[in-house]
């Protein structure tokens, strides 16, 4: 089904359509700002337990499997955070319990099991399209979970019986996703998407490890990002001139927003579906050469 609005607007409707009562038990693995900001949301309707690494080091992903509450009711993630660069590799195991994903920053970048997840939700504007446009998938079975409280417009079952049109959709946005769609079918479908995510981020991160430091990415190398690399220059804590002169010289080269969000710092570059593999490899060449210039 389609949803209006971004992905976030789903951090209350996930807890609202999911629980039939207020003050439920649910999971939630925290890895990074927006499992973050879904756990905070769910608190306002549910007993949260969170589940994250100590003083919120969103470095790597926390060992939750012994920690999930027997009487959950599900079991939220992010399988890719976009500020702190942490991506689950594998599907999470929810030990039997209903499993919920934020999948905004990488649907249509890997394959999945679509029939291991109860609720799979992702904003189009990262990989499949513009702003506007939530793309829900939900086993019918949890249509008739709601909370009485859920309102009309964040209904996941009057959503589904009035198929996406219980009132008017964001048209173009899904006109535009389609294009999308026909696109990514052209290319060789979802497995070369992933192909293509794969080689990427490779070409980053072998420049990355290859840099003696020079480049530093702080995140567990089995949870690393394939589509948002987050990385510091002249060490692990950044040097603030060297940092600037490196987005400076980026933008002259066309090479723009490479600023790493506000909270953590550094530098941040995206590989989404737009990006192409020619393009990568030019931002790489980037890299080597302003190493080269200035590795003093």
């Amino acid at each position: 089904m389609f949803t209006q609005g971004g992905g976030t607007g789903q951090f209350a409707a996930i807890p609202l359509n999911l629980c039939s009562t207020l003050g439920e038990e649910v999971d939630y693995i925290v890895t990074g700002t927006w499992s973050e900001k879904a756990a905070k949301e769910a608190e306002k309707y549910c007993k949260v337990n969170k589940i994250t690494n100590p003083n919120k080091n969103y470095v790597s992903i926390p060992e939750f499997k012994s920690k999930l509450s027997p009487n959950a009711k599900y079991v939220y993630y992010c399988s890719n955070e976009t500020i702190h660069g942490v991506e689950f590799q594998e599907i999470v195991d929810s030990a039997g319990k209903v499993l919920v994903c934020d999948m905004s920053s990488n649907f249509v970048t890997r394959k999945i099991d679509i029939s291991k997840f109860g609720v799979i939700f992702a904003g189009a504007q990262k990989n499949a399209g513009i702003a506007g446009l939530t793309m829900l998938i939900i086993r019918e079975d949890l249509l008739d979970q709601a909370n009485p409280l859920v309102p009309t417009q964040m209904s996941y079952k009057i959503t589904a019986n009035n198929k996406s049109l219980y009132n008017t959709p964001p048209c173009y946005a899904i006109y535009i996703s389609g294009l999308c769609f026909k696109h990514f079918k052209k290319l060789g479908g979802l497995a070369q998407m992933e192909q293509n995510t794969i080689a990427k981020s490779k070409l980053v991160y072998d420049v990355i490890d290859q840099s003696k430091g020079f480049y530093v990415s702080k995140i567990d190398v089995n949870c690393r990002s394939r589509v948002n690399i987050p990385f510091r220059i002249g060490g692990a804590e950044g040097n603030d001139a060297l940092e600037k002169k490196f987005l400076d010289e980026a933008s002259k080269n066309g090479m723009l927003q490479l600023k790493g969000h506000r909270s953590v710092g550094g530098i941040r570059v995206s590989l989404f579906n737009a990006i192409r593999l020619d393009e990568a490899e030019e931002f790489v060449k980037f890299m080597i050469e302003f190493q080269k210039k200035n590795n003093n």
